[in-house]
């Protein structure tokens, strides 16, 4: 069998299970397949396809039709000017995300050598990318999850960062290491009785420790803004992102922990996203 025909059975497949990018699935899962990169695949689509590699290829596909994320299935994502390994431990990064890193590099253009802190690091995506591009910081990486940590130390690696961060596996609540200048969190933000109406990619596959945010959405927020208060450099910035309904009930828990609003984000589908602040009273 040929490659473009493979890849023709493989985009009907997707087609009828309501896949919304079939073709250029079929192509990602393709290059999986036989390790090669989609331009061997448009330039050689006539090329035979060894048995092996179309088993494996439909195996992909079978996966991908239940709704299992690319990402997971190749198991890395780009982000930003990188790749991040991912598993199913980890959630996925996303093109919102990086509004987060548009801002804060413009907030440290002139800065130098602070201490960034990431309170639940996840993939490792927020942090490593900002320590890549400003070479002279230091980063500490928080997360309650073992395999979140193990992820986040193999994409350290890769990227060469690892004599410029730390990881740590607790709770927010339990960590005192360090004073910071900046401090950055995507924590669990949809509320518990909303997880239902996620996209099926999302709540059947990505963990759920990484999206349940409680019964209103806030109870991970509420713990990161607190402990930030402490941990945080009086004028250090707090980034946080938030649900798009999420702004005012934030907003205010940020004033009552001596925060000042700086800026608030909205994000590609003009939702509020992220909440970028100052830490003015001790």
């Amino acid at each position: 069998m040929k490659i473009s025909q493979a890849l023709n059975i493989g985009t009907q497949v997707l087609i009828k299970n309501n896949i919304k990018s079939p073709s250029l699935d079929s192509e990602i899962l393709m290059s999986k397949a036989i390790k090669k990169d989609k331009k061997f695949i448009i330039l050689n689509s006539n090329q035979m396809l060894e048995e092996k590699s179309f088993q494996y290829f439909k195996s992909l596909i079978k996966q991908r039709s239940t709704g299992k994320p690319i990402a997971y299935l190749t198991g890395n994502k780009s982000f930003w000017n990188y790749n991040f390994k991912t598993s199913p431990d980890v959630l996925i990064p996303r093109p919102d995300t990086e509004l987060i890193i548009d801002e804060v590099l413009k907030i440290v253009k002139y800065k130098k050598k602070l201490n960034i802190l990431d309170i639940g690091i996840g993939s490792g995506c927020i942090l490593l990318t900002i320590l890549k591009e400003k070479k002279d910081f230091y980063g500490v990486g928080l997360d309650i999850s073992k395999k979140c940590l193990d992820i986040s130390r193999i994409n350290a690696s890769i990227l060469n960062l690892n004599n410029r961060v730390k990881f740590f596996k607790s709770d927010v609540d339990n960590f005192t290491y360090g004073k910071y200048d900046l401090i950055i969190s995507n924590p669990p933000y949809i509320k518990k009785f909303d997880l239902k109406y996620l996209d099926k990619d999302v709540i059947n596959f990505e963990p759920k420790i990484a999206l349940d945010g409680g019964l209103e959405g806030l109870s991970e927020i509420r713990k990161v803004i607190n402990k930030s208060s402490e941990l945080i450099k009086i004028n250090g910035k707090l980034v946080l992102e938030i649900a798009y309904d999420q702004k005012r009930e934030v907003v205010k828990l940020l004033k009552e922990k001596g925060f000042y609003i700086n800026k608030i984000l909205k994000d590609l589908a003009n939702n509020y996203r992220c909440i970028i602040s100052t830490r003015i009273i001790k």
